[in-house]
């Protein structure tokens, strides 16, 4: 008989090792358990009468790199091809991005010019903060925050305004708390190669990084320069795909089945403790974030737990937003917004723009998403459980209104609080993780970890994690 390997947890992360364990030469016998009643985490989308899709999490896949391309592969090979929507280098919200500061908008710099002469918000040209960069010294602190390395390298202003944004953007985090190492790896790894940043990223690590599965759509991908793409369906799509697939191949997917409990057998197995029984499993692929899994882990595995407890997480409120007969005052993108000009509101994607199929029978709609709070939810919006969606609404338009001049109510909106979304990779993460994994080891427990608490937040890193830990994995099944 096959083993058995239970997959804990129906996100992107697990729905992604259930499919490289289906795949594989010999599978396994693979089951999928989801808390919930829906499958595909964070990947959320509403679809209207009117064919408006809005999007209540990541909203993008970047094509780039081997983990971008093994998305595209795995999605040729659920048959999406025909549904991609993918967006060119030449496009608007390509190569328009915007800040919000001192009450304005400014296009960040792009091209020779904004590199040689200054540009709003900054006071001088960036050329001075690469030159800085190319002349300063090497760091040797194992570890740094984003805000100190920057700040370090590029100058104070950089560090403030750029970065202070572009964390709060991608992590909805603080970079005076987050981890150069882990949430930036290439600019740290340049840094110690090159002594400097623009050095170590033009001239490389001098060694190949693995390649990604070759596919059409990565070869397109290239050939187009995508920025990023999406689904006609929506993200969510991708997740549905994905478990119609598994169900063809023999997984076993059991929604609304919480992990009680995780214990050993004496022969090794897996117990699982479910609100409704228990399963047995050779194998456990935990696609939990990290805190949950600390929750349902035996006594003996205290040390490990502690370590996952360290991995905190901070909620997101999505606010979408739809209007009609308005016109943004500027194209691209979106825009960031310092924490130093309004703490809770982190930034404004404009989601017409980039994805104007998505707007559906309305030709004059406009749909924006404004993203709300992050680090800053508790003391801007108090506790994330109980705060009122109406308030948040209300903050939402508020912005729209002061930064993007758009003055009527909107036709419609969703407000949904993602409570604990983003994994926070703070000072100190990549020890936590090595800690974690030498524990695995060292106790030879037959447990995977994969997802966002790990190492990368994106989609594509999910994907990256499953399908790292399921090649780790059949080399020791028969």
């Amino acid at each position: 008989m096959p083993p058995t390997v239970a997959v804990v947890g129906g996100g992107i992360s697990g729905l992604a090792a259930c499919y490289y364990l289906a795949r594989s030469p010999n599978p396994p016998k693979v089951l999928l358990l989801e808390a919930s009643a829906r499958l595909g985490g964070w990947l959320q989308s509403t679809r209207t009468a009117e064919g408006a899709v809005f999007e209540h999490g990541p909203r993008g896949i970047r094509p780039g790199g081997a983990v971008g391309a093994d998305t595209l592969h795995m999605v040729s090979q659920l048959g999406l091809e025909g549904d991609i929507l993918p967006v060119p280098g030449d496009h608007l919200a390509s190569r328009n991005r915007f800040l919000y500061t001192a009450g304005a908008l400014h296009k960040l710099p792009s091209g020779l010019g904004g590199l040689l002469r200054p540009v709003p918000p900054f006071s001088r040209a960036l050329v001075w903060s690469g030159l800085r960069d190319l002349l300063a010294p090497a760091g040797t602190e194992p570890d740094e925050s984003i805000h100190s390395f920057v700040q370090r390298r590029f100058g104070r202003e950089v560090a403030d305004v750029a970065v202070d944004s572009l964390c709060r953007g991608v992590f909805a985090g603080d970079c005076r708390a987050l981890s150069v190492r882990c949430c930036f790896p290439a600019l740290f790894q340049a840094e110690r190669r090159r002594r400097s940043v623009l050095l170590g990223l033009a001239l490389g690590s001098g060694k190949e990084l693995g390649a990604g599965a070759e596919s059409e759509l990565s070869r397109r991908a290239r050939a187009e320069r995508w920025s990023q793409w999406s689904l006609r369906e929506g993200m969510e799509s991708l997740a549905q795909a994905l478990a119609a697939y598994l169900r063809q191949r023999g997984v076993e997917i059991r929604c609304q089945a919480p992990l009680r409990r995780l214990s050993r057998h004496r022969d090794g197995r897996w117990q699982l403790t479910l609100a409704d029984g228990t399963v047995t499993a050779d194998h456990v692929v935990s696609a939990l974030p990290a805190a949950a899994l600390a929750g349902v882990l035996p006594a003996e595995a205290v040390a490990l737990a502690e370590e996952l407890r360290r991995i905190p997480a901070v909620p997101v409120a999505v606010v979408n937003l739809q209007y009609q007969g308005v016109a943004l005052p500027v194209t691209g993108f979106g825009h960031l917004v310092p924490s130093s000009e309004d703490a809770p509101l982190l930034g404004i994607v404009y989601d017409s723009v980039a994805f104007p199929q998505h707007d559906g029978s309305g030709a004059s709609s406009v749909r924006l998403t404004v993203m709300l709070g992050g680090a800053w939810f508790q003391q801007s919006f108090g506790d994330p459980a109980l705060v009122a969606p109406e308030l948040l609404l209300g903050r939402a338009q508020a912005a729209v209104r002061q930064q993007l001049g758009l003055e009527p109510a909107p036709t419609l909106s969703i407000v949904r609080v993602q409570q604990a979304c983003i994994p926070q990779y703070t000072l100190g993460h990549w020890q936590r993780t090595e800690r974690i994994r030498q524990f695995l080891a060292e106790q030879q427990l037959p447990l995977s970890l994969v997802g966002a608490s790990y190492a990368g937040v994106s989609v594509n890193d999910c994907i990256a994690s499953a399908k790292a830990a399921v090649g780790q994995l059949l080399g020791a099944l028969p």
